[in-house]
């Protein structure tokens, strides 16, 4: 993971008090005094400038009463929660030493404050620290911190934010951890814990969860589930006492994950309603929660799920466990501008124009004619196609799913003389080529599997259940690593490859070393590692996150990829849903949306090109079509789009996402706007019959209140459109207030449509 650089302040014991991080209109105030563990004071809406009586009081004030059959002191919630000071939630670390040490007592030996200094990212503002220090050390500290970076965030306090990182160890024992919390740019906040075995013997950690108080006042819960090809789906509950918790054991990220598990007042919404969620950064097995005590106490949290036995530490060994990403927002699209902004800050997030892209794999499957996919790379060039990807049934024995997987080498008998003749059509015709492997998995029938059987994943000797026919290569072995190193590096070299579809076809079911332990941990550790050490050979390399569609859409991933694909599932009705909430962790140009076929080969359906098309445009445009069965009418229409989006596609890369609050469900209206507010994108879209002729007004959220606009309906395709408002046919300008706050009539509808406003001041 990257770490924002800047000019830094450190101090060892005693400790520098109270911290203040701010940034992207958060505040973040730890308290770290009397050599505690960092526990969160507030976690929320910007406070503005603080003085060092203030946060004092602040501190003072946010310390529950002792109630009752309770501990007699006020139970102190780390981030890193801790049962010895009477946190009968979930603990931050569990483990032991053959029974012993489970309940280490930590104490803070150095303290590490760094604020982030001016490196371009989105926020201006202060932090601040003070208070007393008392401990391992003597004496007192009163530290105050300033800094800016450019840019703000519209009418509120931004900040610089900062990294806060404490040292401590238990030495009766034997243990050690670091807590690291920081405060991005954006205003999103992530924080992570490592545990050192100091002592002789082994310690076996169970769990390593760090967590984030949430008010009182959040009592409702929203997380995502789904299923194969149709991920992301939302659903809500009251939190209640007890614990809501969302544990992922399928060795991957997984179709139902929970996503962002946030936790915001009742009623909370797109557009307002706080709201605190959590991600876990991790593409293994990994926990979301949210939980509330008898005491009223609640939090939100999250932590890599370990296996029995998974992480056995010797003497002087560590475990840090993944980053866990906490943002805040007034309404869920100010919570979701918070990862978008950050991911767009990242050093190695895509800049370049996301290049519009046909996949063969739905219009030929394991088919493999070069006269057939040379056909569609040249009706693709024609249609303003800039990337073409050669997906699964191009390496030896891959003549349908059951066998060939691990053997990465071209099929002569398929492809005679080898991939260069498509290879160089595509490039003479202006297109990058992408190609398609699943380098963790492997077919029973395969030469790999009958030369290696041992490096296969298993448990006490025995196969798992088969999924998909295929069975999971361990990573973890290094002369597996290196083998399959070897062969996407010569195939990656020999030509050029651009692009790579990194697939990910079945769950981690009994998933460890042949006559050893479980290796999930190990095995998710080897594919960051393989994806890094390519994209270092190949530094130009795109890579996409693909496993069943959509099951590996998390932040860890991202580290190492350039798209994920959202689902398997491209019936455009399906997507709508799933492009709706997969960003609310991801921004629309990490997001594979192409255009079906004319009938779905999932769900059946069957809509025209416009419905199809008008779905894909805010996310990375593509195709996934056999277009060699279009009509020339469609491909009229198809082009039209991407024409359209290639002209947007700057905007709706690197505009701030809107989704309205709609009443009726067979509505929806989203779109982007541009930071400056200047220029926006609106969608309205149809997804069935209303009961009532006319929905409503439409409304264009988050423009500038003070600014005129033109309002310009886009049509591409036939006009399905039935009595268009009067106000389609004037001068179309209106006041950004008036468009935010009543808003605009908008036309009838059919079912399965989509209209597009460019919205641009005047």
């Amino acid at each position: 993971m990257p770490t924002q650089t800047a000019a830094t302040t450190t101090t060892s014991s005693p400790t520098p008090g109270i911290v203040h991080l701010t940034a992207g209109g958060v505040s973040l105030v730890l308290d770290c005094r009397d050599a505690a563990l960092p526990a969160i004071v507030h976690w929320g809406a910007a406070l503005g400038a603080l003085d060092e009586d203030s946060l004092v009081a602040l501190a003072a004030a946010s310390v529950p009463p002792v109630a009752q059959n309770e501990p007699d002191v006020p139970v102190r919630l780390a981030v890193l929660p801790e049962p010895h000071r009477g946190w009968s939630g979930r603990p931050g670390l569990a483990g032991h030493r053959d029974g012993r040490d489970w309940s280490p007592a930590f104490t803070v030996t150095a303290l590490d404050v760094r604020l982030h200094g001016d490196d371009g990212s989105d926020g201006t503002g202060t932090g601040t620290g003070t208070g007393t220090g008392t401990g391992t050390g003597t004496g007192t500290s009163t530290d105050t911190r300033t800094g800016t970076s450019a840019g703000t965030d519209a009418g509120t306090d931004a900040g610089t934010g900062g990294t806060v990182t404490a040292d401590a160890e238990d030495r009766t024992a034997g243990l050690a951890v670091r807590v690291t919390v920081e405060m991005l740019a954006s205003g999103l906040v992530r924080a992570r814990a490592a545990v050192t075995n100091t002592a002789a013997g082994t310690y076996i950690v169970d769990d390593l969860t760090v967590a984030f108080p949430v008010p009182s006042r959040a009592r409702e819960v929203l997380d995502l589930a789904g299923r194969w090809g149709k991920e992301r789906t939302p659903q809500r509950r009251e939190l209640v006492v007890g614990t809501h918790e969302r544990d992922s054991r399928k060795g991957r990220t997984g179709p139902d994950a929970a996503t962002v598990l946030s936790v915001g007042v009742p009623g909370f919404g797109f557009a307002s309603g706080e709201v605190w969620g959590v991600h876990t950064a991790w593409s293994g097995n990994h926990r979301h929660y949210a939980e509330r005590l008898s005491t009223g106490r609640q939090v939100a949290g999250g932590s890599e799920l370990l296996l029995p036995g998974e992480v056995r530490l010797g003497t002087g060994e560590t475990y840090e466990g993944p980053w866990v990403y906490a943002a805040y927002g007034d309404g869920l699209d100010d919570q979701a501008r918070r990862f978008h902004r950050w991911l767009r800050s990242r050093p190695q997030h895509p800049t370049s124009p996301r290049p519009v892209t046909i996949n063969v794999w739905e219009a030929v499957y394991f088919d493999h004619d070069l006269a057939k996919l040379t056909e569609l790379a040249e009706r693709a060039a024609r249609l303003g196609v800039e990337r073409y990807v050669l997906d699964d049934g191009w390496f030896r024995h891959r003549r349908d799913d059951h066998a060939g997987l691990g053997d990465w080498y071209v099929d002569e008998g398929v492809w005679p003389d080898g991939l260069g003749p498509i290879v160089d059509r595509v490039r003479a015709l202006g297109m990058q080529f992408g190609l398609w492997f699943e380098p963790e998995m492997v077919n029973e029938d395969s030469d790999l599997a009958r030369a290696h059987p041992e490096w296969i994943m298993q448990a006490d000797g025995r196969l798992p259940v088969r999924s998909r026919d295929q069975q999971v290569l361990n990573l973890a072995i290094p002369e597996a690593f290196a083998h399959v190193l070897e062969r996407m590096t010569a195939i990656i070299g020999e030509y050029g490859i651009d692009y790579v579809k990194w697939d990910h076809n079945r769950d981690l079911v009994e998933a460890g070393h042949r006559g050893g332990g479980a290796a999930v941990h190990e095995q998710t550790l080897a594919a960051y590692r393989l994806m890094a050490t390519l994209k270092e050979r190949f530094p130009a390399l795109e890579i996409e996150a693909c496993a069943s569609g959509g099951a590996r859409v998390d932040l860890g991933v991202l580290e190492h990829t350039d798209r994920v694909w959202v689902s398997d599932d491209i019936d455009p009705l399906e997507r709508q849903q799933m492009h709706r909430w997969t960003q609310q962790l991801l921004p629309p140009e990490l997001l594979g949306a192409h255009v079906a076929s004319g009938t779905s080969h999932s769900t059946g359906r069957r809509h025209d090109v416009s419905f199809r098309a008008g779905t894909a445009m805010i996310g990375h445009f593509g195709i996934e079509w056999d277009l060699t069965q279009a009509t020339p009418e469609e491909e009229t229409t198809l082009a039209e789009w991407i024409a359209l989006h290639q002209e947007w596609r700057g905007l709706l890369h690197g505009g701030d996402l809107v989704r309205n609050d709609e009443v009726d469900p067979t509505r929806l209206v989203y779109g982007v706007v541009a930071p400056d507010r200047r220029d926006a994108l609106f969608f309205l879209v149809s997804t069935g019959r209303s009961e009532v002729s006319g929905t409503g007004p439409m409304r264009f959220r988050d423009l500038d209140p003070g600014v005129t606009y033109r309002v310009d309906p886009v049509f591409r395709g036939p006009d399905h459109l039935l009595n268009p408002p009067s106000w389609w046919s004037g001068e179309r300008r209106f006041p950004g207030r008036v468009l935010g706050t009543v808003g605009l009539e908008v036309p009838l509808l059919p079912a399965d449509c989509v209209v597009p406003f460019r919205v641009t001041a005047v």
